[in-house]
């Protein structure tokens, strides 16, 4: 695996929704991920003031994924729920559960794709499909466990973390 990283380039949220969901946002750090050398997507994390990276579902992020590649839906459901499980535990009835609820919240991508998640506290999780709402979800468990996969020591990506909190507090 590699990942290329880049620096930071804006100062406020170029995108609608993460400017009208955390208006005063700022971008705290972007990376590309790549598996097995393709290309998967170019991540973006943008916080509120105050962000605290070791302790994010108390505060307001954006995380925005640019897709370069065209991936299915219930592939990055799974996907994700094997990541979930790399950050906490769960029982298998709420891996179904919340597997059921990823494939309605995060539609099949096409490249040039973006998916946004606005995670604001309380653990409210909304998603965004370029700028166009998903659906939302109230669940602090998922909302902690699904951006642990990026924002957590034990995300399986340490260098992605790395780079998205490049201007978060520790």
């Amino acid at each position: 695996m590699a990942l290329a990283v880049s620096a930071p380039a804006a100062a406020s949220p170029g995108h609608p929704e993460i400017r009208s969901a955390l208006p005063d946002a700022t971008l705290s750090g972007q990376a590309r991920l790549r598996v097995w050398g393709f290309e998967v997507y170019d991540a973006a994390l943008w916080v509120a003031p105050g962000f605290q990276a070791g302790d994010y579902t108390r505060h307001g992020f954006a995380l925005t994924l640019h897709y370069l590649r065209d991936l299915d839906s219930p592939a990055i459901a799974r996907r994700s729920i094997e990541e979930m499980r790399r950050v906490g535990s769960f029982d298998e009835a709420q891996a179904t559960r919340w597997l059921a609820q990823l494939q309605t919240l995060i539609p099949d991508v096409k490249k040039g794709d973006r998916i946004t998640g606005v995670s604001l506290p309380g653990g409210q999780v909304s998603f965004l499909l370029n700028g166009q709402a998903t659906g939302t979800l109230r669940d602090p468990a998922f909302a902690r466990l699904f951006f642990g996969i990026w924002l957590s020591p034990q995300t399986s990506e340490p260098r992605l973390r790395a780079s998205l909190l490049t201007q978060a507090t520790p």
